[in-house]
């Protein structure tokens, strides 16, 4: 069985978000917090607390995988990066909202581009068809 040889640990959280089809009952302050350990293959798992589109309490257990497209020395780097995992928290008249969540957890996929430069990070997140997030964070 493979290990997972830690190379390094991001923590995130949420800079701006915005809906394609805003509506007024949208949440646009995720109050996203995250964090994701990664390996020297550019694998991923990680877990993220935020307040959804409807302003509940949810989380996102994940697994994925980044893939570097453009550096400049060691210390600045561009990237795409897919996640996939469970979403938690959609409930009551917004159970719906989200495909697939018959059991209160509905599978999910967050493809996203981002920056890093030295320790730091971005990344622009889409979220399905509802809209996009930027976040930021530090490498430890």
């Amino acid at each position: 069985m493979p290990q997972f040889e830690l190379s390094h640990i991001l923590l995130r959280t949420s800079l701006y978000t915005s809906h394609f089809n805003p509506e007024p009952e949208h949440n646009n302050h995720q109050q996203l917090i995250s964090l994701e350990l990664h390996n020297h293959e550019n694998w991923l798992l990680g877990g993220a607390r935020f307040k959804n589109s409807f302003g509940q309490d949810s989380v996102y257990l994940y697994g994925g995988k980044s893939w570097p497209f453009w550096r400049s020395g060691q210390h600045l780097e561009a990237r795409t990066k897919l996640t996939a995992g469970i979403l938690h928290g959609y409930r009551g008249e917004y159970r719906d909202k989200i495909p697939f969540n018959h059991f209160g957890v509905a599978p999910a996929a967050l493809p996203s581009v981002g920056l890093r430069w030295h320790r730091l990070e971005t990344d622009l997140v889409i979220f399905g068809t509802a809209g996009v997030m930027v976040t930021g964070g530090i490498r430890f």
